[in-house]
């Protein structure tokens, strides 16, 4: 349920969501990095459902353990995997990585 609710003296709206995420800093910087993982997670269910691979298939594929690619997948411990490994599992779905600056 989205809340909502008028500030004082101003017609703009604000949600509570927005309300939470614009005044803490901290909260904003936690949210974007827990919809980074997010993001990735969705992705390579995504990619794997549209190449009809299995964890173990697509483990063999990244010369990785079955157990990297469910915690990507499940969006568990991300942060722990090494950024060769993700290399590896990103490379054998058919894509590279390109950085751009902000």
């Amino acid at each position: 349920m989205k809340r909502i609710r008028m500030e004082k003296g101003n017609n703009a709206m604000k949600s509570t969501f927005d309300e939470f995420i614009t005044d803490d800093p901290k909260q904003k910087a936690l949210f974007d990095k827990e919809y980074d993982d997010f993001l990735l997670s969705e992705f390579i269910i995504q990619k794997m459902e549209e190449e009809n691979l299995s964890v173990r298939t697509l483990a063999q594929k990244a010369s990785v353990s079955p157990t990297v690619i469910q915690k990507l997948r499940n969006n568990e411990s991300a942060e722990k995997i090494t950024y060769s490994t993700f290399m590896s599992v990103i490379r054998s779905l058919g894509y590279k990585m390109r950085l751009e600056k902000l």
